[in-house]
């Protein structure tokens, strides 16, 4: 019998690998559908929401990015992802800013008003994330954090292996 355990005086329920997997499994399609819904509701598809993440990401980060390096962290070819930043600059999320010391380079610029249209969408799933937080002491946080940066790594070999030409193949062929 699965006992729970208590961490910081909180009671937490016993479960297995397959339970957690499970779990994992519906948060992440709920998220799949959700990114839709967001995107949406912002006036763009789910590529171009998850590209804008990833200049958001960068520029915080104090990062410039260039339409190479954001094919490269999207896994996307330099053509769809000149796409993806027409779309952007045209709903008024980025702008293409000549280098300076490069002319033939053009570095995505993340618009001011971009970040507070984005909360505007985002900010009360981060609050209630944050109400959800405070349930965790810092030790089961660093936890969770170790596990969702080792499991992303995971899943970027396995789609590198699903992506790579050797796996041009059935899931009922034998190798």
């Amino acid at each position: 019998m699965l006992r729970g355990s208590v961490v910081q005086g909180k009671e937490r329920p016993a479960a297995t690998a397959e339970q957690a997997l499970y779990a994992m499994d519906r948060m992440i399609a709920t998220a799949h559908f959700g990114q839709q819904d967001i995107a949406r509701r912002l006036g763009l598809n789910v590529t171009d929401l998850t590209c804008l993440g990833f200049l958001m990401e960068a520029a915080m980060a104090g990062e410039s990015l260039v339409a190479g390096d954001l094919a490269e962290r999207a896994r996307l070819t330099t053509g769809a992802v000149t796409g993806v930043l027409n779309r952007l600059e045209k709903a008024g999320y980025v702008r293409r800013q000549a280098d300076p010391r490069d002319r033939r380079r053009v570095h995505v610029v993340v618009e001011e008003s971009a970040q507070s249209r984005i909360l505007e969408v985002y900010g009360p799933f981060y609050e209630r994330l944050g109400v959800l937080f405070a349930d965790y002491g810092p030790d089961e946080i660093a936890v969770l954090a170790d596990w969702f940066t080792r499991a992303r790594g995971l899943l970027d070999e396995s789609l590198d292996e699903i992506r790579s030409p050797d796996a041009n193949h059935s899931p009922t062929e034998q190798r």
